[in-house]
């Protein structure tokens, strides 16, 4: 009788053992799951070439586009690591308009981005040394301007434009300097914002700190433009 206890205690140790063997293996498993999960918001590698930072941006937009954006960097561990130093990978100069959020447009977070907005993408020496700021100072390997379908800004340029009727304040100095892109557009507002972003991309590439750099191909400038339809970027130039 005394074996037949021993033999079941044996047992039920043995059972004991698996049992805590499996939980622990799930619960390894668990913590691996969590892990990856929260790894969605752990620091990346900087991209550090134009090429790879537009294949982050791309990447980014993607999820934007499918739905599944991950919202990386966007937590107290990431306000903490960037508090002291920033890294942008990118410099997105795009419109004042609220439906175009580079950071949510690419899927990107704090210290992602240098991000500069003014109407319609518009330029002046004030915008371009914000531009230069990253580039020159941090090595930021890329600038995109980034147009987007039915700018407001646009559309009320070319309004005044082609009426001969000035816009109030200083809405009329945006106007001016889109007079080019609408020229050129033949008054059609979709190929005016185009025109005018590859103008801006022009413009910022014989910049004198920019064009050494996008000689040496440390840096590029490139031209993208925004459906607000479907929230894919597609690049123009």
């Amino acid at each position: 009788m005394q074996n037949h206890h021993r033999i079941e205690r044996r047992g039920l140790l043995r059972a004991g053992l698996v049992m805590g063997g499996v939980l622990a293996a799930t619960a390894s498993g668990s913590t691996a799951v969590l892990a990856t999960s929260a790894g969605q918001n752990a620091p990346d590698e900087r991209p550090a070439t134009p090429g790879q930072a537009w294949a982050r941006l791309r990447e980014g937009n993607r999820r934007w586009v499918a739905g599944t954006s991950t919202h990386p960097h966007q937590d107290a561990a990431r306000r903490a690591e960037v508090a002291q130093k920033q890294d942008p990978f990118a410099v997105v100069f795009s419109c004042i308009d609220s439906r175009v959020a580079p950071e949510f447009v690419f899927d990107t977070g704090l210290g992602d981005l240098f991000v500069l907005r003014t109407a319609g993408q518009t330029i002046d020496p004030l915008v371009t040394g914000s531009a230069e700021y990253g580039p020159a100072e941090l090595g930021t390997p890329l600038v995109v301007v980034l147009g987007h379908q039915r700018c407001g800004a646009v559309t009320a340029a070319a309004e005044s434009l082609h009426d001969h009727k000035k816009l109030p304040g200083e809405l009329d100095t945006i106007a001016s300097s889109l007079r080019s892109a609408y020229k050129r557009s033949g008054g059609d507002v979709d190929k005016m914002i185009r025109i005018n972003t590859v103008d801006v991309v022009n413009q910022l590439k014989k910049d004198k700190l920019f064009a050494p750099r996008i000689a040496k191909g440390q840096l590029k400038v490139i031209g993208a433009y925004y459906s607000i339809d479907s929230g894919e970027v597609t690049r123009l130039v």
